[in-house]
């Protein structure tokens, strides 16, 4: 979607974890759920809703309405009317999506998977836009693909096939420029493999189809980035083309991310492939071991594309005739693939992604998502 921004969902995005000094005794806050994150993060006082319910009145709900609304499971609410801490009928509903979308069990409680997979670093992009769920569900006894596309499904055009990327903002980050392009130079090429398109570094911005940064905070996209966890990136669809990372998440562009010395190390590459899947049209998908899941869990290394991530782009752009296909390859994370995991159940949901990640009700700038 070249114009329309689309929040969190409708937009593109994926996620990273921040850089935080914090010691093995503080990083796990007493009574996070299973699964949940090893730090706190913007979301991490959800804990203290498990096991709310319809009809209570607890304090924190409203700012967990805020994270459904962000998201697209509920309408924002009128500026002279803001969310209450009561759980309301919409509440219940929002919530019963919420688990639908993530294959959990869809009580319209906050059970503490529900509370686990809520509290996991994602993608800033929505999965719901304008009241229709990007998260496809399989409805068939033998499944069916489940990668989703944005409203009106943006594509770059046909004859753009040689897109070219800068990496434009680096100030607020410390990894040097070179890794940086190592790193998202093997992020795109994943995508070219199985495609007929063609990626290459530029220098110059106003040469660029595609533009890379780090940023903190209020960026000017109206997607205000959270710090440590919670939201790590966002993108934005065809044919915007901007593509934006947290630079307070812990970033690992070299090594092994899960022997990393930060509890809240986010995998660079694992959210760079991710996100670049919002840049090219993709939405998020229900299979947790695609690359374009929402989230991703912090240690974790996840690059390789999945059947669902294939079929899904081959769909929008054909396929290269060299591509050999998808091989299963064994996780190279001694950590949990996915918040789920650690609740001893497997959602059937999308980085972040990645680590943060790439979809929310609200309208953003034209095209944005966050992972």
């Amino acid at each position: 979607m070249a114009s329309p921004l689309v929040s969190p969902a409708a937009a593109v995005v994926a996620a990273v974890v921040l850089f935080a000094a914090v010691s093995p005794a503080t990083a796990f806050p007493s009574g996070l759920p299973p699964g949940a994150p090893p730090l706190p993060n913007p979301w991490a006082a959800f804990q203290n809703l498990s096991g709310c319910h319809m009809g209570e009145e607890r304090p924190g709900l409203a700012g967990l309405k805020d994270y459904l609304s962000h998201f697209g499971y509920l309408p924002p609410p009128p500026s002279s009317s803001p969310f209450t801490d009561a759980f309301d009928h919409d509440l219940e509903a929002a919530i019963a999506t919420y688990q639908r979308n993530f294959g959990l069990n869809a009580t319209g409680t906050l059970d503490a998977p529900t509370v686990s997979q809520m509290v996991s670093p994602r993608c800033g992009v929505a999965d719901v836009v304008n009241g229709t769920s990007t998260m496809a569900r399989s409805s068939s006894p033998h499944g069916r693909h489940l990668y989703a596309y944005f409203p009106g499904s943006p594509t770059w055009p046909p004859f753009r096939r040689d897109l070219k990327y800068a990496i434009t903002a680096t100030s607020a980050t410390a990894i040097d420029r070179s890794t940086l392009s190592d790193v998202f130079a093997r992020a795109f090429s994943r995508w070219a493999a199985a495609t007929n398109l063609r990626f290459s570094e530029t220098a110059s911005e106003s040469d660029a189809d595609i533009t890379i940064g780090f940023y903190a905070g209020s960026h000017g996209d109206g997607e205000p980035f959270d710090g440590p966890l919670g939201t790590l990136a966002h993108a934005f669809s065809p044919t915007d083309g901007r593509f934006h990372l947290d630079a307070a998440e812990a970033w690992v562009a070299a090594g092994d991310v899960s022997s990393a010395s930060s509890p809240g190390a986010v995998d660079l590459e694992s959210v760079a492939v991710h996100e670049i899947g919002h840049l090219l049209g993709l939405g998020h998908s229900s299979v947790p071991e695609a690359i374009m899941y929402p989230t991703i869990r912090t240690g974790t290394r996840k690059v390789e594309l999945e059947a669902d991530d294939v079929q899904g782009i081959q769909s929008l752009y054909g396929s290269n005739p060299n591509f050999r296909g998808v091989t299963p390859t064994p996780a190279t994370s001694s950590r949990e693939m996915d918040s789920a995991a650690g609740a001893g159940r497997r959602p059937d949901g999308a980085f972040v992604f990645f680590v943060g990640a790439v979809a929310a009700v609200r309208l953003l700038a034209p095209g944005a998502v966050d992972l």
